[in-house]
């Protein structure tokens, strides 16, 4: 994927990520790390308070915008509604919870591109979303058929089928399915990825893909190549840890070797 830089700060990407929760700091630190490593010139996380000051522990190249109280409620969604106004792309659910009417209201009211990861999947369906990449795991893919297609269906050994079942319901959203083999798709086309391997089932990876798709997302505008490029990085950078320290290397390894593979 071939990016041409501009001159001024913020011109070559800002990235808004909204996530986090009392049980779950690292996740959306890795989302915002990751579009960091992409080339774009800011990412924002907005989280609860102590989320965020435990994520400007971990760099100072990440901006917080810090709200009261242990999780999200909908008093927060205003201020963010009008803080994403200057963004590019919205990340939104690494490391949120399950908080169905915040996500609902988000979605909403953003007119921003979404990268939509984690929790915020499992209280979706299609029709409530547009101009999205979605980037769920087979689980979460099985729960996001069932709130939109609302009838049985789901076949557990074709993931082909489940696809092509879902595919007229995706109005101008793109899924990028995570599993072995990754798949790209829009209502009228399909892609696959097959870099990586079975040593990124560990905590933090789908934050990091996440993460890489909004940067891309961010500097491009190309919501279908930023979900295969995104999925291609990732994947490879899954391969060299594994070749380096086979099955015991973390996400925060990762996110440190990550200009391997970006640059």
């Amino acid at each position: 994927m071939k990016i041409k830089r501009k001159d001024h700060k913020g011109q070559n990407g800002r990235v808004l990520v909204v996530g986090g929760s009392r049980d779950y700091v690292g996740a959306p630190a890795f989302a915002g790390m990751a579009a960091l490593r992409t080339g774009v010139d800011i990412v924002t996380v907005c989280a609860p308070e102590k989320v965020a000051w435990a994520i400007n522990s971990y760099t100072p190249d990440l901006i917080t915008k810090k709200f009261l109280g242990e999780e999200f409620n909908l008093t927060h969604g205003k201020e963010i509604i009008t803080l994403s106004e200057n963004f590019d792309v919205i990340v939104l659910g690494s490391g949120l919870g399950i908080n169905k009417d915040f996500v609902l209201k988000l979605v909403r009211e953003i007119k921003k591109p979404f990268v939509i990861d984690a929790d915020a999947i499992k209280v979706l369906n299609l029709e409530l979303v547009n101009n999205s990449l979605i980037t769920p795991h087979n689980k979460e893919f099985e729960m996001l058929y069932a709130n939109t297609i609302k009838k049985p269906g789901y076949d557990d050994k074709s993931m082909d089928v489940n696809i092509k079942a879902i595919q007229p319901y995706m109005n101008d959203n793109i899924i990028l399915l995570k599993g072995p083999t990754d798949f790209v798709f829009s209502k009228d086309k399909k892609q696959q990825n097959k870099t990586g391997n079975n040593s990124m089932t560990k905590g933090g990876t789908g934050d990091i893909l996440a993460g890489l798709c909004a940067g891309y997302i961010a500097q491009t505008g190309n919501m279908f190549e930023s979900a295969m490029h995104a999925a291609f990085i990732n994947g490879r950078l899954g391969e060299y840890m594994y070749k380096w320290k086979g099955y015991g290397y973390n996400s925060y390894e990762m996110i440190e070797e990550l200009w391997r593979f970006t640059k």
